[in-house]
């Protein structure tokens, strides 16, 4: 019968697909295998491109390493928010967000790769962290949703900026990157703005940025 509501084992089955469609995601997300769509902003390595000491290359690495955690962090959170998110347009920009995460997470790794480094050991745990809390999210309601979107990207832009003054000068490489990621998170937190983001509370945003320096801090080096 047209109209008729949905049966409650069909919207049950429906969630566990779409849970464990979030599990594969993740798997890919932290195997590195995951799609990506736009060619790393760096470019291919040039013969000219600046040779980095020992001690800048690990430098490098290190803030690379944090920057690839931060993307895995975004993914999940906007993964998780869109997950239970039931407002069409709010869930596309969520998923339009995560999808350009993708992105920065390639363009990451390969930085990573060519410094000679690798990925935190502690990813896992980071991805399931910021999934949880993105389904925390998406039972405040759309404005606090969206705010949780808009205060992640503000953050992230403060943590760039920091990023590209403490890499070293003649890493044009990691800068190239970085300055395209940060492009990037400004343009996702003006979307959730215009889409009627709402201020989060003040003890919430201080949390975020408690959890954010445990894992820069970490992350640096594990």
């Amino acid at each position: 019968m047209t109209g008729a509501p949905m049966p409650a084992w069909h919207r049950r089955a429906g969630r566990l697909d779409a849970i464990l469609a979030e599990a594969g995601r993740a798997l890919q997300v932290l195997g590195g295998t995951v799609a990506h769509e736009r060619a790393n902003p760096a470019g291919a390595v040039a013969a000219d491109d600046p040779l980095l000491s020992d001690a800048e290359s690990r430098h490098a690495a290190g803030l690379m390493r944090v920057n690839h955690v931060g993307e895995i962090c975004a993914q999940a959170l906007y993964r998780g928010q869109a997950l239970w998110c039931r407002n069409e347009g709010v869930r596309r920009v969520l998923l339009q967000a995560a999808a350009e995460e993708v992105d920065h997470l390639a363009w990451c790794r390969q930085r990573l790769d060519e410094l000679h480094s690798r990925p935190s050991l502690l990813n896992p745990v980071w991805y399931a962290g910021a999934f949880g809390l993105g389904l925390a999210a998406s039972r405040a309601g759309v404005p606090y949703n969206l705010g949780f979107m808009a205060e992640t990207e503000r953050q992230v832009e403060e943590h760039l900026d920091g990023h590209l003054e403490a890499l070293p000068a003649s890493d044009r490489r990691s800068r190239r990157i970085v300055t395209q990621m940060r492009n990037d998170e400004i343009g996702h937190r003006a979307t959730a703005e215009n889409h009627g983001a709402a201020p989060l509370p003040a003890l919430v945003r201080g949390a975020m940025r408690v959890m954010s320096r445990v894992m820069t801090t970490t992350a640096y080096r594990i």
